[in-house]
This record gives C-alpha cells, sequence and structure tokens, in this order.
C-alpha cells in the first residue's frame, strides 16, 4: 500500500480531530483540505448506510474541481441510527440530551460511508457497527453532555469519552467506525487502488 501511496499526495477532507488522529495512525502522510458549507443535506428515500454513502460521494464531488492529477482524496461522513431515523450532530444541550435518553438501554448502529476519490477513479464503501448502551440515569447523561463537547458528534456521543466508558455495554463492529472512521476497512481499499 505505502508504495502505491507514494505516488498520490493523499487530502483528508475533513476537520474532525478524530478521522485526523485515526488516519495518522494508519501511518499515512496527508495533508487537511476543507471546504466551507459543503452541502450534507440527502434524498429523504434514503435509510441507513445509504445516507452517508450518499453524503461522503457529494463531498468528493464538491472537492473534484479543486483537485490535481496526483492527489488522493478520502471524505467521510457518520451517522447513528435509531429506530429507522438518523441522530446527526445535536443542534444544542435539549437535543443532546434526547439523543442520549433515546438510546439509552438500547442497541443503535453507526453507519460511516468513506469516499476515496481521484481525477482518474473513485472508490467507495460503507461500514457498519452495532452499539448498546447501558441504562444511563439522568445524572449520568447530563454530566456527559456538561462536561465534555458532544456537540460536534453523530448521536450527541463519543465513544472514545467518558460515556463510552461508562455506557457502553457491547459493541459488534469496527470500534474505530463508531469514532468516525474505519480505518481497518480503509487500509483495505487502499491496498486495491490502482497504480498512478
Amino acid at each position: 500500500m505505502f508504495e502505491k501511496l507514494k505516488n498520490y499526495k493523499v487530502i483528508l477532507a475533513s476537520n474532525s480531530p478524530r478521522r485526523k488522529e485515526l488516519l495518522s495512525g494508519l501511518g499515512i502522510s496527508y495533508e487537511v483540505r476543507t471546504l466551507p458549507d459543503v452541502d450534507e443535506s440527502y434524498p429523504d428515500t434514503l435509510s441507513g448506510a445509504d445516507i452517508p454513502l450518499y453524503i461522503a460521494r457529494e463531498k468528493a464531488d464538491a472537492y473534484r474541481a479543486l483537485m490535481k492529477p496526483d492527489e488522493l482524496m478520502i471524505t467521510a461522513d457518520t451517522i447513528v441510527w435509531l429506530d429507522g431515523q438518523v441522530l446527526g450532530k445535536p443542534a444544542g444541550r435539549e437535543d443532546a440530551l434526547r439523543m442520549l435518553r433515546a438510546m439509552s438501554g438500547r442497541t443503535h448502529e453507526v453507519f460511516t460511508g468513506v469516499c476515496i476519490t481521484t481525477l482518474q477513479w473513485q472508490r467507495s464503501f460503507a461500514a457498519q457497527t452495532e452499539v448498546r448502551f447501558a441504562q444511563l440515569d439522568e445524572e449520568e447523561i447530563s454530566y456527559y453532555v456538561d462536561n465534555y463537547a458532544p456537540m460536534d458528534k453523530a448521536g450527541a456521543y463519543g465513544v472514545q469519552e467518558w460515556i463510552g466508558f461508562v455506557g457502553v455495554e457491547y459493541i459488534s463492529g469496527s470500534y474505530f467506525n463508531i469514532m468516525g472512521l474505519p480505518v481497518q476497512r480503509l487500509y483495505k481499499e487502499l491496498k486495491e487502488i490502482p497504480e498512478l
């Protein structure tokens, strides 16, 4: 993989500190490039994994006009899925509390769509992880929302934070997917990219 990637300038199109940390963990040299106000809306006919996959592709399309021939761009989007509904980034404290109450004592799914794009080709995939939360009481939910920063996270939580330590009973699938980037699958896909 490293030999193939040597010919590309890898761009991560995300400001997420978690995605930066995870991509760095693969030992890949990259730079971050972001555009303001990339549209993250999607058709209401989509559900589950199709939503973040669609958004990751739309993000890639927004950057494509700015790409150079030797660049490889990684775009991603993550959603929390509960009862057939998307739990995105909370609009405020009350919204964060509502989301965490809804997930308390229940299993939800985390879907991440990832798109790898060059000017010559594009590959995309989605990853799914099931997460079961313990029954959380009101004090625990309020403590987390008031002492951490869940407003920039899908479903109003970061699995790597306090709420993950005390609340997550069970995970089926990639832990790193819950953080926002299924790095094992990304690594596998990067190993299969065409030579430049």
